[in-house]
């Protein structure tokens, strides 16, 4: 066997190290998934479900041509959205970027200088005898060098961990905001069509009033009734016809919040009208809550910076250890820069170097400590994303379930005012009651109608609730 050459030599330890580097484990604790009370099924809910609502597309949960189409124009235009999807291609980018650390640098390098020698006297003069003794010398040198730090303590490798995790972090929170996005479109449409409801009830009601108005004016002009029993039902009237601005108010202020997550300027929003007949959809499954952990994004996020913070803890651990670097150089050096393309000769180096922190005032341990608090931070929020992922749950199954019961009862109260209306109007007409008598059942009436629509529209947001609450709505056609 012959003798090795400097650059086989080269080739070789650079081989050699290559396998020591994948032969040593990174230092520092391998992530394990903390501890969360997780419950056997969720409140409020009869016997345990595999399916979740969650699991379905939000434009099959939604089955409504008009809020489909603004989910898919929100989907589109959403700026936040824009935010977040320009987060993840950036925490993207640093993982790309704390990945090349584990790879050698190569640079290509050249220099040129030039330095001039003169003769002088001892009194630091010039003499002209030799002057022409001056020398100039031209050097230039020019190549390629390469370092390479090698990760033996894997510093490096824990922080393209934690870059990785954090751009997996990004992108659940990209999900995080279509969750919220498509939650936040259903419960606005659906708060508008609950007033659009109360606007055209208290429409009714005013026409009613001033048929009543009429009415009574007409009995006070005929000498059969008195001014007091019309002002009583003008002022009635009034109170009726002051609602309309008011529901009116509040149905542009809710459209300009819905155009803001459409991306457009504050305008009218299309939508179908929800007459008080509308059913509801059939109950939904909330499925198990085991599997909550995976499919919300806020929790899925949470976990990956819990990631990120315990590679941290193993990057800060690697300082402790020495810092191995090799270096190469291959190229050339000429000494006349008009023979540089011709070039005298060719040069190369290797080298290593190692750097072992020996005294540093406590500033390595200090940064250890800072990342384990860190990481303990981290357990906590993550602890906190996944049970208030559960309380989010269990509040929009009571809310659903209880908002039933309310509506059942409210539906028997309008039918009821109703036929006390009619009743009421008919005792007046035979003598038998007074003016007070129609007055207070209308009032209580049109009270009782705008809390059932109210109640109609809180189911409905109720189920976007939850479908929000059980992370549904990520998906996208």
């Amino acid at each position: 066997m012959g003798r090795m050459g400097p650059p086989s030599r080269l080739a070789f330890t650079a081989a050699v190290l290559s396998l020591s580097v994948g032969a040593c484990a990174a230092v520092g604790p391998n992530y394990n998934r903390p501890q969360v009370p997780v419950p056997a099924e969720y409140r409020f809910v009869d016997g345990a479900q595999a399916q979740s609502l969650a699991d379905t597309p939000w434009w099959q949960v939604f089955d409504d041509p008009a809020l489909q189409a603004l989910i898919r124009e929100a989907l589109g235009n959403n700026l936040d959205l824009r935010v977040a999807a320009a987060r993840v291609e950036e925490a993207r980018a640093r993982a790309g970027i704390a990945k090349s650390y584990l790879y050698p640098q190569v640079d290509g390098v050249a220099s040129y200088s030039v330095r001039q020698a003169s003769t002088t006297n001892q009194d630091n003069t010039q003499t002209s005898q030799n002057a022409g003794d001056d020398t100039t010398h031209q050097s230039a040198i020019y190549g390629f060098q390469l370092s390479w730090e090698i990760d033996l303590f894997g510093r490096l490798r824990r922080e393209r961990e934690a870059a990785a995790a954090l751009a997996l972090a990004s992108e659940q929170g990209r999900r995080g905001v279509l969750v919220t996005l498509v939650g936040d479109v259903a419960t606005n449409y659906f708060l508008l069509r609950e007033l659009d409801l109360q606007l055209e009830i208290a429409r009714q009601t005013l026409r009613l009033n001033d048929e009543t108005v009429k009415y009574f004016r007409d009995r006070l002009e005929g000498g059969v009734s008195n001014r007091l029993e019309l002002d009583r039902i003008q002022a009635n009237r009034a109170q009726t016809a002051a609602s309309i601005p008011n529901i009116e108010q509040q149905i542009a202020i809710v459209e300009h919040a819905l155009s803001l997550l459409l991306g457009r300027p504050p305008g009218p929003v299309g939508r179908e009208r929800l007459a008080p007949g509308d059913g509801l959809p059939p109950p939904i499954p909330a499925g198990l809550p085991a599997s909550l952990l995976e499919r919300r994004p806020d929790i899925a996020e949470a976990e990956q910076l819990l990631v990120s913070a315990n590679a941290d803890v193993g990057a800060a651990k690697a300082l402790f250890f020495p810092a191995i670097s090799l270096t190469g150089f291959l190229g050339g050096v000429s000494g006349d820069l008009t023979r540089f393309l011709g070039g005298e000769g060719a040069v190369w180096s290797v080298g290593a170097s190692a750097l072992q922190p020996l005294f540093q005032a406590g500033r390595l341990r200090r940064n250890l400590e800072a990342m384990r608090a860190r990481y303990d931070a981290a357990v906590a929020d993550y602890q906190k994303a996944a049970l208030n992922g559960y309380r989010e749950v269990a509040n929009a199954l009571v809310t659903i379930q209880k908002l039933a019961v309310i509506r059942v009862e409210r539906q028997i109260s309008v039918v009821a005012l109703q036929d006390a209306s009619d009743l009421s109007r008919s005792r007046y007409e035979s003598g038998l009651a007074s003016y007070l008598e129609i007055l207070t059942v209308d009032q209580d009436l049109f009270q009782q109608q705008l809390l059932l629509a109210e109640t109609h529209g809180a189911e409905l947001r109720a189920r976007a609730e939850l479908y929000r609450a059980l992370g549904g709505g990520w998906q996208q056609p």
